[in-house]
């Protein structure tokens, strides 16, 4: 695929989770929007998400055998040399044959040997950081990069500070257009009654599970919470065989939202992982939540993310050991406190950054379009 000299080509790479990838979508939908000859070319692994997410956004995508080196001692890790070497080859191939003229890593291990080999060929390399706490990878290309922007004050401290620009995280579009009414009815809710929204990510989270199980009696009866949970669809023929939900008239369990903006609209508290992209759209949406990070994510970055809000007065940070403790009553607590709710959602407010991935594309254009003007493919 070689590519001719009348377009601005821009290579994302971005891996491995929603969190990566999302962002690095939205991005290249602003950049294509702002500038109409422009093509985009996404590198990612076929075996994770990217794989189905960036074609379903109109995206073309390139396949690199890439992944990290497991900490703990296993047989993986004799791949990863291999690995590492074939990913540098592929990325090699990628760039000289689409010749673009930027490419933007937004995370994930396939960000690793395509931002490094953009490096050595002289290609300007830009970041996206969602995280408080940046990946390493994204740490590892800090000095090469021309342009790094964040989405936490906290990330500018691991990055040369010259070339660090406060974003935020691009989010789905249409967030903030849900309708409580409509959504109250479509669920057979009363708009006027307060609602809890549980999430734990697109594949649900365990130990938030099970807390709620423990807890359902408390919020659903004690509390008079209308609640939308948010299971994952590997939890959900588990907790169904375990629950009644005739005995919860004001319950709605789901392996998956798909109409978020709705949701959000009638959610007046959200329990819920702190992964940045969570964060982004509960500060873009206004939403008080407790916030469990959880503990299995490198770095401990979604701590990190969660206690930078609850810093602000933003959200209330939980731990996964605090969960069956102290759920039922945080949660009851807040759900009765509406002044605190709305305090916290003025504050999470303050944080939202709505035009994040038009920012960060006016800045990669601005940056590196009429450097394309001369470029030679």
């Amino acid at each position: 695929m070689k590519s001719g000299t009348d377009s601005y080509r821009v290579l994302f790479a971005a891996g491995g989770t929603g969190g990566h990838v999302y962002p690095a979508i939205a991005i290249a939908d602003a950049i294509t929007s702002l500038q109409s000859d422009t093509r985009v070319l996404f590198a990612g692994t076929s075996t994770h998400m990217e794989w189905t997410a960036v074609p379903a956004a109109g995206f073309e995508i390139k396949p690199i055998w890439s992944s990290g080196f497991h900490r703990r001692l296993t047989l993986k890790n004799l791949l990863f040399p291999i690995k590492l070497m074939v990913s540098l080859i592929q990325s090699w191939i990628i760039i000289r044959d689409f010749s673009p003229h930027v490419v933007v890593c937004c995370g994930g291990y396939v960000s690793g040997p395509v931002g490094r080999v953009a490096a050595i060929m002289g290609i300007p390399l830009m970041l996206q950081e969602q995280n408080s706490f940046p990946g390493v990878t994204n740490r590892l290309l800090g000095k090469s990069a021309r342009k790094i922007f964040t989405a936490f004050p906290e990330a500018a401290s691991y990055f040369p500070p010259e070339k660090v620009q406060l974003a935020g995280n691009p989010v789905r579009r249409g967030l903030s257009d849900g309708d409580r009414a409509r959504m109250a009815e479509s669920l057979g809710f009363d708009s006027d009654t307060t609602t809890l929204l549980v999430m734990g990510g697109s594949g649900g989270a365990g130990p938030i599970n099970k807390a709620v199980m423990e807890h359902l009696d408390t919020l659903h009866d004690q509390a008079g919470l209308q609640i939308v949970w948010q299971c994952g669809k590997r939890y959900l023929p588990e907790i169904q065989n375990q629950l009644d939900e005739s005995r919860y008239p004001r319950l709605r369990l789901a392996a998956f939202i798909e109409d978020m903006a709705g949701m959000y609209a009638l959610a007046d508290l959200v329990i819920c992982r702190a992964g940045a992209g969570t964060l982004a759209e509960l500060a873009l949406a206004g939403k008080a939540s407790i916030l469990v990070p959880s503990p299995y994510v490198a770095g401990n970055h979604q701590y990190k993310n969660a206690a930078s809000f609850a810093s602000r007065g933003a959200a209330v940070l939980l731990a996964d050991n605090e969960l069956s403790d102290k759920l039922g009553e945080i949660t009851t607590n807040l759900a009765a406190d509406r002044a605190r709710r709305i305090s916290m959602s003025a504050e999470v407010l303050n944080l939202a950054m709505p035009n994040a991935a038009e920012a960060i594309a006016r800045e990669i254009i601005h940056q590196t379009y009429n450097e394309s003007i001369h470029h030679v493919s």
